[in-house]
């Protein structure tokens, strides 16, 4: 009982040193991700969003008219995923080959048409682009994007437009209709990824299909008819980020501790083991070892990699300590596995950030029941008073 309050005090200080870890873990990470944020758009532009394209008829005067809607869509989408990664974080990059085949009919009472088809990004880089009225190709793509390129059709006639081109996008890519509810006919988009992990962007429609293809999947969109204000996309997946995870385990790392000294405290109890205060703080220093190696050896080697040194170290550190103190058996035993519970599996536990609360709320009930059980034959009265002073 008369080192309790030096071991809080300990807790305390070694808290607070976390905490500043941890800020400088967040201040590093966002400061990487403003200047590589804006070096990689120059390269690779931003999130893509297509827009279907707009056909109107015109009026004498060239002003513009009721819009024409498209009777048929064909349009195959294929994302390529490539991943970089800028010191503590990921960064999700495609390529993206689209084409498009539509089909319009003329339904008005004039024969002068226009279409405009915007490319998702004005500051993005367009390869191999292609567009076809009619199967005659169009080469001045700068005015279908920016402004309107008018073509005859006479009323009640048919005929196609193709568009394509090869990008670069960042995050995530969609298709988007006209804004508003939009009544569409014979729509179909297939879509080929080289990654497994999909997701969805909010208000965008699920495939009707998911196939496996290769190393990624072949998504279908098919429709006869469909009334909707939601598109069609993609979110690229992204890996494990290693500022974001270092600053999870940092700021949850007094948790950590707090289960390993209590742990310890119970064991010295039992057994009868005098720990100073001052052995307390060496094995706090050897917590907060981890968490310091960690933060500035995630963002130079691969996360599992500096996770597994860093564990080795600090383990290392407190059972050669240890065994000075109270001997082999309790230093590689009781304080190495309390160790590597309360600082390895549970520092691993934050990998999955989903499931971490739940994990660390199942390991303390678990360490509560051993704990209960190991405890309760014994008078906590007698034994107090028995090292006291």
């Amino acid at each position: 009982m008369k080192h309790l309050p030096a071991i809080a005090a300990i807790f305390c200080a070694a808290s607070l040193a976390w905490i500043v870890l941890g800020s400088t873990l967040v201040s590093r990470t966002a400061d990487s991700d403003s200047s590589q944020q804006d070096r990689l758009s120059t390269q690779w532009g931003s999130a893509q969003t297509q827009d279907a394209p707009q056909v109107s008829a015109q009026s004498a005067n060239g002003s513009r008219g009721v819009p024409v809607p498209i009777r048929s869509s064909r349009i195959a989408v294929g994302l390529q995923l490539e991943q970089r990664r800028k010191g503590l974080l990921w960064y999700n990059l495609y390529d993206v080959r689209f084409f498009a085949h539509y089909t319009i009919r003329n339904d008005t009472n004039t024969e002068r048409l226009s279409v405009r088809f915007t490319l998702p990004d004005a500051g993005g880089s367009y390869a191999n682009v292609l567009y076809r009225i009619a199967g005659r190709r169009i080469d001045n793509a700068t005015a279908l994007d920016q402004g309107r390129v008018g073509f005859d059709l006479k009323p009640g006639q048919e005929t196609s437009i193709d568009v394509g081109y090869q990008s670069r996008g960042m995050e995530s890519w969609s298709y988007r209709f006209r804004k508003g509810a939009e009544s569409i006919t014979d729509f179909a988009l297939t879509m080929t990824t080289d990654f497994t992990a999909i997701d969805f962007p909010p208000q965008t429609l699920l495939p009707v299909t998911e196939e496996p293809s290769g190393k990624g999947w072949r998504l279908r969109w098919r429709y006869a008819t469909l009334v909707t204000e939601n598109g069609i996309g993609m979110v690229v997946p992204y890996p494990l980020q290693p500022g974001p995870l270092a600053q999870r385990i940092t700021f949850w790392a007094p948790v950590a501790l707090l289960f390993y000294l209590f742990v310890m405290l119970l064991i010295t109890t039992m057994r009868n083991i005098d720990l100073h205060p001052m052995n307390y703080f060496f094995l706090a220093c050897a917590f907060f070892a981890f968490h310091l190696l960690f933060a500035y050896l995630v963002d130079r080697i691969a996360i599992e990699t500096a996770f597994i040194i860093c564990s080795i170290v600090s383990i290392f550190l407190t059972v050669t300590y240890l065994r000075l103190v109270a001997g082999w058996r309790f230093a590689a035993v009781e304080s190495g596995l309390a160790q590597l519970v309360y600082l390895v599996l549970f520092s691993y536990a934050l990998f999955n950030e989903g499931w971490s609360g739940l994990i660390i709320t199942t390991g303390a009930i678990i360490t509560l029941f051993v704990t209960m059980q190991l405890t309760g034959r014994i008078r906590w009265s007698k034994r107090f008073s028995a090292s006291g002073p």
